[in-house]
């Protein structure tokens, strides 16, 4: 039961947010704004952190966190409230009320839910945006760290960094992206060939259910711990924080980057890159980004192949490895330079290595129309294939796209499919991501270009896993399909809950209906309870 304050007290916390708000009735807002004011302890602080249409500060803290310009339209629906609590004790009003009211919630991290989802919906929401939620507690001692969902993998790593320059985690390469979502997909960086994913160095986490009890990996149970741990969070509830598990790097790692033109050899050192990527030593990572770029000899266009490395060692030990295994690269000591795995991230997201207070930066210098797709690889492409590739690189639209190839092999291989939710390990040699840019805001341009992107998913479909054709949730992308507004069956769900998720959607569909069995925490590709059939 939640606690029922006096009637004085009452009626001037819901004044206090009436007058904030300038809520009327037919906003459809008023009685989510009074149960709050009914059931949450401090009801001063309640109007400091509820925000709707008709506050002057609304659409600055919207529009704060949205990272795809695609969900910035005026047609985009917007919220009936935004919630930024301060503290966790905060959200299980927020959930309590949302339920009375018929109101779905959608919670957002950093933002950068590819399709929108965590801020956007066809259906009355709320956002529960947990931006001020981010204490990072770091252990060096034990080697652990406690980070709130609000954080960013930018702060994790700068935190990191403060208590030790020989600890590090292995998450993603862009330092804006938020730790609740990032975690409970999986989240892959740099560091996945030596020590997997983000979720697979997760040994705890704190949980706000449906029934607002916050719950730890002890009293959630080894289900539901294992649900959100690659399952998406936002199927189960509200992801509060992670314990997780830091891990060993060296003092100083080498980075390189070669960029290789098509008249530079691309195509043979693409094919000849994914028979052994996957088989290095697990220290070494060599990803390659595919892109479109004007040739500097004679301007006219190429494909660019830029093969981008951390090692997780010194160029000593890097040379003869890559003269070995990778010959045709052609890496010389001087494309190489070692740094501290810090600066190695800076690397990685297009920083000067010196800058490490951009980590703390929860905004993106550059926030564009995008559209992605996700793709998994368990045979090489043939050259002819390759080729086929850099013919739709040449269109108009591929002006601003890209792939990106990231190797598997190494710790990927030896973590069981069904470790966690996430199943993509061993057999797979690379995981592709799809994606186009643009800077046209008009409604044509915006479905040409994903017209286009639909047109390479659609060539690649011969050279990439089937039944089923893998994805990655997050690189979300509702092509694939998508749930009912409503409750939706299990049927239409398995559509694109085992392209995620393979064999384990199965089980997440058990945990889903255990934990959450009216489905209330739902959006257009959560996972289902068994009684939706």
């Amino acid at each position: 039961m939640m606690k029922t304050p006096s009637i004085c007290s009452l009626l001037f916390a819901f004044l206090v947010i009436f007058l904030c708000s300038s809520a009327v009735s037919s906003d459809g807002h008023d009685d989510f704004l009074q149960c709050m004011s009914l059931q949450s302890n401090n009801h001063t602080s309640i109007s400091n952190i509820v925000y709707t249409p008709n506050n002057t500060s609304y659409s600055s803290i919207l529009n704060f966190s949205i990272q795809n310009l695609r969900f910035t339209s005026e047609t985009t629906p917007k919220p009936l409230v935004i919630v930024t609590p301060v503290h966790e004790s905060q959200i299980q009003p927020v959930i309590y009320c949302a339920k009375e009211n018929g109101m779905q919630i959608r919670v957002r991290s950093g933002g950068h839910d590819y399709e929108g989802l965590s801020y956007a919906s066809e259906v009355p929401f709320v956002i529960l945006d947990l931006f001020n939620l981010r204490e990072i507690s770091v252990d060096a001692e034990n080697k652990t760290a406690w980070v709130q969902a609000g954080s960013t993998i930018g702060e994790l790593y700068y935190r990191i960094a403060e208590k030790s320059q020989t600890l590090g985690f292995p998450a993603g390469v862009c330092p804006t992206v938020g730790t609740g979502g990032h975690f409970s997909g999986g989240g892959y960086g740099a560091l996945l060939r030596k020590y997997g994913l983000a979720a697979d160095n997760i040994i705890d986490a704190r949980i706000v259910d449906v029934n607002g009890r916050i719950l730890d990996r002890i009293s959630m149970g080894e289900d539901l711990f294992w649900a959100i741990r690659g399952g998406g969070g936002a199927s189960f509830g509200v992801i509060l924080a992670w314990k997780i598990q830091l891990v060993d790097v060296p003092e100083k790692v080498t980075v390189f980057t070669i960029d290789k033109t098509l008249d530079q050899n691309a195509t043979n050192i693409v094919h000849r890159w994914q028979y052994i990527a996957h088989k290095f030593d697990e220290d070494l990572f060599i990803r390659i980004l595919i892109r479109r770029v004007n040739s500097s000899e004679d301007s006219k266009r190429t494909i660019q192949a830029t093969f981008q490395s951390q090692f997780l060692g010194g160029v000593n030990r890097l040379l003869p490895l890559m003269q070995r295994s990778f010959p045709e690269l052609g890496l010389q000591r001087e494309d190489c330079t070692e740094m501290s795995w810090i600066e190695s991230i800076l690397y990685f997201a297009g920083f000067p290595i010196e800058s490490r207070d951009v980590l703390l930066n929860r905004t993106q210098p550059n926030v564009r129309y995008f559209k992605a797709k996700s793709d998994y690889v368990q045979k090489p492409i043939s050259k002819n294939g390759l080729e086929g590739i850099w013919k739709l690189f040449f269109e108009e639209e591929a002006e601003e796209a890209e792939m990106i190839l990231s190797p598997y092999g190494g710790r990927m291989d030896e973590i069981s499919e069904s470790a966690i939710p996430f199943p993509h390990r061993a057999g797979n040699l690379y995981k592709i991501q799809h994606l186009v840019y643009w800077e046209e805001e008009e409604v044509e341009a915006t479905q040409n270009y994903i017209n286009w992107i639909r047109k390479l998913y659609s060539y690649m479909a011969l050279y990439v896993s089937r039944f089923p054709r893998a994805a990655y949730i997050n690189y979300r992308d509702l092509d694939i399909g998508v749930n009912n507004n409503g409750n939706t069956s299990y049927a239409q769900a398995s559509i694109w809950g085992i392209k995620y998720f393979k064999n384990n959607f199965n089980r997440l569909v058990q945990v889903k209906t255990k934990v959450d069995p009216a489905n209330f925490f739902r959006n257009e590709q959560s996972i289902p309870p068994l009684n939706s059939w």
